[in-house]
């Protein structure tokens, strides 16, 4: 999905911003908290609530950071022009946006590929993987010579060629990336129509959102019949459950990178039993011989590692998927170890908050490793049994299954389920609503857990508090706990989660004494549209305290 900022320098020196984001349709909207301090520089877009953090190159021309709205994601921003070039730059006959599905024969993948004109008579794009939440792939080396278009994506490794249909709304090709695919892309025309919040209303007391739910969720449930939607709240010790569509109260849901909280209560765990120790490098947990020590500087600690600053990348470079559909399922032990044999463990001299999957698999793995247990019974055995949690695992019993609501893609195909191996602590768990509202109370009150002498329920409330300490600057204005992501500003504690098929969202606000769960068994990426889970609570959280409601089916 392209996006264009606008800079503009007043008259003393003040920077003010403009957003474009032309595949949705969304023009100079409004940034603010403008802020650019030697090399860092930084912006928030408060109408999406969406942030960007980033460091600006030497010669000026590049700014390379995070986007978060709902999740974070890598976004390299490079000048492209002066005002001035920008208005000689003429259309290209297939500037705009233009979607095709890539059939594999394992997964069908929804492509969006993005072409506009740039200076010097060139075509810029990019290309977003729908179904594999991979979005803004840069193309290398556009050419179209007549009607015979040629683009590379080096990011996964691809090209792509087709021919320009002669009325100019169809492209017929092939997609190359080790084999040879089929892939047609027709021109879109039609934006998705923006709707803006309802107004203001009196806030909506827990015992009579059900109703207000009920109507909130028609529209959504009668233009798509298989959606299933669960909805927690908790609210000074109330309790309130409400399922929706296909989905009962109890219905399990993959939850996705919300796990990586789960990661992070283990490592505060561990750190309470004397264990480990937050600077401790995570070189130290690992088997002997897994990874040289730096010659010099700082190693990665697990402390980096929890809070999203150890500078490695999002992903492993030798993560090749046997079957796309179920990306983490082959990742073992021994390609993590090969990983980071290669990369080393040195900490880089300066990093910023970077969402790194890779970084939470491998705190997850280390901490197994030393408790000497896999990492599902680590949580078992220091989280989920001492709470009572019994349905928040990874491998299902045959009646848990039975439970599984079956998940979908935006595109409203069924969507394969995730298995994980290495990468566990970043994303393995299921879990229901019911389930996490008792873990957001465990955070909201550890002083109410149930004392204990020994063993990890005597540490949990300790741990509990240690895990929602803020260590490090998160994306924006945001800081970042033990995976938890803060906002000062509201005192909210959240992290969303999204596998093939599902979305989750789970918040909590102390001083509100109040949390929101909310599990969807859909993830749709299209561009234009928030993660399901995170429009929900939004909705929810609007109709609770009375202000303006976001449309809950956008």
């Amino acid at each position: 999905m392209p996006l264009v900022l606008h800079l503009t320098a007043a008259s003393d020196g003040k920077l003010s911003a403009t957003l474009d984001s032309p595949s949705q349709g969304g023009y100079g909207i409004p940034g603010s908290n403008v802020q650019i301090s030697g090399s860092n520089f930084s912006f928030e877009v408060p109408s999406v609530h969406g942030s960007y953090t980033g460091t600006v190159s030497a010669d000026g021309k590049t700014i390379s950071g995070t986007w978060t709205q709902g999740k974070s994601l890598p976004l390299v921003l490079k000048q492209t022009a002066t005002a001035a070039e920008l208005a000689q730059v003429k259309p290209s006959p297939i500037d705009g946006d233009w979607m095709g599905v890539l059939s594999t024969g394992d997964a069908s993948l929804r492509l969006v590929f993005h072409f506009h004109a740039a200076p010097g008579d060139k075509i810029d794009g990019a290309v977003d993987s729908l179904d594999q939440g991979a979005m803004g792939l840069p193309f290398s080396v556009v050419k179209l010579e007549g009607r015979s278009l040629s683009l590379g994506v080096p990011n996964v490794g691809a090209i792509y060629k087709a021919t320009l249909s002669a009325d100019g709304n169809k492209l017929s090709g092939t997609w190359v990336q080790r084999r040879v695919f089929s892939l047609d892309l027709t021109r879109q025309t039609t934006p998705a129509p923006a709707t803006g919040p309802q107004p203001a209303a009196s806030p909506v007391a827990l015992k009579d959102l059900k109703p207000v739910l009920d109507k909130e969720f028609a529209s959504v449930i009668a233009g798509w019949p298989d959606a299933g939607v669960v909805v927690g709240v908790l609210d000074h010790g109330e309790r309130k459950v409400f399922a929706f569509g296909t989905a009962r109260a109890d219905s399990i849901f993959e939850i996705g990178s919300v796990t990586k909280t789960f990661t992070g209560l283990a490592l505060a765990q561990m750190v309470q039993q004397h264990s480990v120790a937050l600077d401790q490098p995570v070189r130290e947990l690992l088997p002997a011989g897994t990874v040289a020590k730096p010659p010099v500087g700082p190693e990665i600690t697990l402390l980096d590692l929890a809070t999203q600053h150890s500078g490695l990348p999002r992903l492993p470079d030798n993560m090749h998927p046997e079957d796309q559909a179920d990306p983490y399922a082959n990742y073992t032990a021994k390609d993590l170890y090969d990983f980071l044999a290669k990369q080393g463990v040195g900490h880089p001299e300066k990093t910023e908050f970077l969402y790194s999957n890779l970084g939470f698999g491998l705190l997850g793995q280390a901490l197994a490793v030393k408790a000497n247990e896999s990492y599902e019974a680590l949580i078992r055995r220091q989280i989920t049994g001492p709470l009572g949690m019994k349905d928040t695992t990874i491998a299902l019993s045959p009646s848990q299954q039975a439970r599984l609501i079956q998940g979908y893609t935006g595109a409203h195909g069924k969507a394969h389920v995730w298995t994980f191996d290495a990468m566990a602590g970043a994303g393995a768990l299921h879990s229901t609503v019911d389930d996490l509202l008792t873990y957001t109370e465990a955070y909201l009150h550890p002083e109410k857990l149930p004392a204990a002498s020994a063993g990890p329920a005597s540490t949990l409330a300790a741990a509990l508090r240690l895990a929602q300490q803020p260590q490090a600057d998160g994306p924006g204005s945001m800081k970042i706990a033990l995976a938890w992501l803060f906002r000062p500003e509201t005192d909210v504690y959240w992290h969303d989660g999204g596998t093939a098929g599902y979305s989750a969202l789970v918040t909590f606000e102390p001083k509100r004494d109040r949390a929101i769960v909310v599990l969807y068994d859909c993830l749709d990426m299209t561009p234009g549209r928030p993660i399901p889970a995170d429009g929900v609570a939004a909705n929810v959280t609007a109709l609770l305290d009375g202000k303006p409601v976001p449309p809950i089916g956008n």
